[in-house]
C-alpha cells in the first residue's frame, strides 16, 4: 500500500510513552518531532489544557494517560504519556493495561494505539532492569500493538569510558575519539 494513503488513512499515528521519571522521553518525542518546544496538551474531550493547571495536579499526583501531547510543528503524532506505574504503583499499572486494551479496540483507525514506545535510561554504569520494566514485559498484553525498547542516554556513559581511558595514560584527543567506542567494546552495560 502507498505511505501516502496509509498516512491519509490513518491521519495521526498515536503512540503511548513509557518511562520512568528522567528517561528521556520528552527529549526523543523533540527529536521526533524536529522541535526544542514543550508539546500542547488536550483532554481525551480535544480541550487544550492550560499548562499551569496541568502542571499543579501532576505535582500532586494526578495524572490521565487519556491526555494528548501534541507538537505544534508536527500535529501528526499524537502521544500519550503512562507516568506513574514505573513507580510501582499498581492501579496505575492497571489504568495503563486498561488503556491499551482499550485503544486496541477502538473502531477508527485514528483512535487505535498504534506503537508503544518504552524508554530505557542507560546512564548508570551497572543498570538493571527494574521492577516495573520486568513487570511490563512478562505481564502485559499489547495484543497486537508494536512495542519499541528505546535505549536513551548511552551518551552520558562515554564519561566513565573518557576517565577510564585517561587513567589508562591515552591522551585527551585519545580518549574523546575513543570514548564511544571503548564504551561499546569494553563491555559496560
Amino acid at each position: 500500500m502507498d505511505p501516502s494513503r496509509i498516512k491519509k488513512k490513518i491521519g495521526r499515528f498515536r503512540i503511548l510513552v513509557i518511562g520512568r521519571a528522567n528517561a528521556g522521553k520528552t527529549t526523543i518525542l523533540q527529536r521526533v518531532c524536529n522541535t526544542r518546544e514543550n508539546p500542547e496538551i488536550y483532554n481525551s474531550a480535544g480541550e487544550k489544557i492550560d499548562p499551569k493547571v496541568l502542571m499543579a495536579s501532576t505535582e500532586r499526583g494526578e495524572h490521565d494517560i487519556e491526555n494528548e501531547m501534541v507538537f505544534r510543528n508536527n500535529p501528526g503524532f499524537v502521544f500519550h504519556d503512562s507516568r506513574g506505574f514505573e513507580a510501582g504503583g499498581e492501579s496505575e499499572f492497571d489504568k495503563m493495561k486498561a488503556f491499551i486494551a482499550s485503544r486496541s479496540k477502538e473502531p477508527k483507525l485514528k483512535d487505535q494505539l498504534h506503537a508503544i514506545w518504552y524508554c530505557i535510561p542507560m546512564d548508570e554504569e551497572s543498570r538493571s532492569f527494574t521492577e516495573s520494566e520486568i513487570k511490563f514485559f512478562s505481564q502485559c498484553d499489547t495484543g497486537s500493538i508494536a512495542v519499541i525498547v528505546l535505549f536513551t542516554k548511552f551518551d552520558a556513559l562515554y564519561d566513565v569510558s573518557y576517565a577510564q581511558l585517561k587513567s589508562e595514560g591515552a591522551s585527551m584527543e585519545e580518549a574523546e575519539e575513543l570514548a564511544p567506542k571503548n564504551h561499546s567494546l569494553s563491555g559496560h552495560n
